[in-house]
This record gives structure tokens, C-alpha cells and sequence, in this order.
């Protein structure tokens, strides 16, 4: 009898332990997870991340059913692992996701970058998968829609809009993988984090110029550094609008490498922070294998033209295997 007591608290551990499920959809709460909306016990999402334990060091879930939630969320503090599931009929990517979690925050509230995203994730060993996070604010002011500022935090199948700074890639490291991004100014902006990019879709919306990156890397010792690999650039912005990046700090590291650009990316690719103050004399600004329209073109003399492509290990070390979930890898 105490044998299989024994081994029912093993498998019980073992679940709470190991919550991700592969699987081609998630229509279910996985074991163990705490459930937002339908007919589980939580009604924001917010309150279901209020309801996990923080002394804990067992991985816990949210899983969040199907439908429009108008709030911030906060995580920020635990000890264990965290996990958030958005109800999806396809955990491939982000098509399928039916999840939105939306706010309109934005620094026109006499707030900071931080204060002002919809997600708001200061907490290491973090997964999101299939959730849609929006920031509708629009034009006007800095306004964040997911701000990452821990290490070891994993984003897959997940929709990121906004306008201007749609994402706080800030601190640690992070993967992005499968996803979508969208937005028009510094839209993928940080400090310090080390940032892979993976088989997402970086969507521009209309506007008469545009940045996709705003790397704001201050000294040869900081760490941060972002790969956009294997993804592809897109929207109606008009041909020549946008620009790959400009340093927001002069140490701006970026590469976008094996990578489809359409002909919204100007020809130079990479632009100045300003005709004043244009904060190049550090950067590094590199592309490797690009398609496309955006390709082509004299590019801007502070980048260059890479001999080969900068691996995963480079920015994320030898173990990310350890914390990233390898089957959204392209």
C-alpha cells in the first residue's frame, strides 16, 4: 500500500515538474495548470498568476482559454519555473492562437517603457506559448506590449503588436521562436539581453520611416547582442521605409542572417540614430544570407557583409538546450 502511494505522489510530482505537453493542439489545461476563462476557477489572468506560489521551486502552469482579456499581467518573482499556455489550435505557431490579451499603457501615463507593456515578465526560467499580446495605443508615445527583463525566458508561437517599442528585449537570455512581431519604431529595443530570433515573421505597419531594431548595447562589456535567424520581413509600408536597425546605444549589436526581406528594408538596411547623432562608430551591424528585395542594396558603410552565420551557441551559450525549447527551432 505504501509502495503505491509511493508511486503515485512520483508521477504526480513528475507532471507538476514537467508541465509542457507536445502536442499538435492545446484545447485542454495541461496537468496541473491553473485555468483562466471557460469553466476554470479564474476569470483574469492576472489572478491566476497571484494564485501560484512563490516559495515553490516545482515548475507551475496557467492555461488560458479562449477569448479577449483586457488587463496587464505581471509575473515577476518566483522561484520555480513558470509556464503560460494560450488555447490554440496549432502550438506550431502563432496562427492558431486564440488568446489576446490587450491593454493601451503607454508613457503619455508618466510611466517608464516597463510599466507600460501588456506583459510585463520579470522572472527567470519563463515559457509563453500561443498567446496574442497587444498594445493598442498606437501612435504617439513609447507604448510596450511584452517586456522581457530575465534570463532564461522562451517565447513560442507568440503575436507581439504594437507601434512604437512593441518589444523590451531587455535583459538575459531570451528566445523567440515561431512567432510574430509588429510595429513600426524601435519596435524590438533593449539594453543587456541576448536574443535569438527564430522562424519568426517581423511584420511593419505603414508608416513614412521605420526602425525594426533598437539595440541599445553601451560598452564592449555588455552582453547584449540580437540574431534574427531564418525569418522573414514583411508589410505594406511602401519600398524603402524601413530600416533594419539604429543603435540606440553606440555598441548597437545586431544580425539578421538567413533571413527574407522585402523591399520595405532600404537599400542602405541599417540607418544612423540620428543625422546629429548618429552613434555608429562602435556597432555591430551584420547580415549573412538574406533573400529578397531588402537585400539588395549599397548597404550602409558601418555594417557588413558576414563570411558565415552566427550560431545559436554564440548568443545563448552551450546549454541553452538545457532551457529552450528545441522543437520550435528551425
Amino acid at each position: 500500500m505504501r509502495s503505491g502511494l509511493s508511486l503515485l505522489l512520483c508521477v504526480a510530482a513528475t507532471t507538476l515538474a514537467a508541465p509542457l505537453e507536445k502536442r499538435a493542439d492545446r484545447t485542454q489545461a495541461p496537468a496541473g495548470c491553473l485555468e483562466v476563462g471557460g469553466s476554470g476557477l479564474y476569470k483574469t489572468v492576472q489572478s491566476a498568476v497571484d494564485a501560484l506560489s512563490k516559495s515553490t521551486t516545482t515548475s507551475q502552469c496557467v492555461f488560458v482559454n479562449p477569448g479577449t482579456y483586457q488587463e496587464q499581467v505581471v509575473v515577476s518573482g518566483f522561484k520555480s519555473p513558470i509556464v503560460l499556455y494560450g488555447y490554440t489550435t496549432d502550438t506550431s505557431s502563432y496562427t492558431g492562437n486564440k488568446v489576446t490579451i490587450t491593454q493601451s499603457k503607454s508613457q503619455m501615463d508618466g510611466i517608464g517603457n516597463d510599466a507600460t507593456a501588456t506583459l510585463r515578465a520579470a522572472t527567470p526560467n519563463l515559457k509563453v506559448y500561443n498567446i496574442n499580446f497587444v498594445n493598442s495605443y498606437g501612435k504617439g508615445s513609447q507604448a510596450v506590449a511584452v517586456s522581457a527583463s530575465k534570463d532564461k525566458q522562451g517565447y513560442y508561437g507568440v503575436s507581439m503588436k504594437g507601434f512604437q517599442d512593441t518589444l523590451l528585449a531587455n535583459e538575459g537570455n531570451q528566445i523567440y521562436a515561431k512567432s510574430f512581431i509588429e510595429g513600426a519604431t524601435d519596435f524590438i529595443f533593449g539594453q543587456r539581453a541576448t536574443a535569438w530570433f527564430d522562424g519568426v515573421t517581423i511584420n511593419v505597419v505603414s508608416a513614412g520611416i521605420g526602425y525594426i531594431t533598437a539595440n541599445g548595447r553601451d560598452s564592449d562589456s555588455n552582453p547584449s547582442y540580437y540574431v534574427i535567424n531564418k525569418s522573414t520581413v514583411t508589410g505594406n509600408s511602401g519600398a524603402g521605409t524601413y530600416y533594419l536597425g539604429r543603435p540606440w546605444r553606440n555598441y548597437s549589436r545586431v544580425v539578421f542572417q538567413n533571413t527574407a526581406l522585402s523591399n520595405v528594408i532600404n537599400g542602405a538596411g541599417w540607418s544612423t540614430w540620428q543625422s546629429a547623432d548618429p552613434r555608429t562608430d562602435k556597432v555591430t551591424y551584420g547580415e549573412f544570407g538574406n533573400t529578397g528585395d531588402g537585400a539588395r542594396g549599397t548597404r550602409a558603410n558601418f555594417s557588413k557583409k558576414l563570411s558565415s552565420a552566427v550560431s545559436i551557441e554564440t548568443i545563448l551559450g552551450s546549454s541553452y538546450r538545457d532551457w529552450v525549447d528545441t522543437s520550435y527551432l528551425s
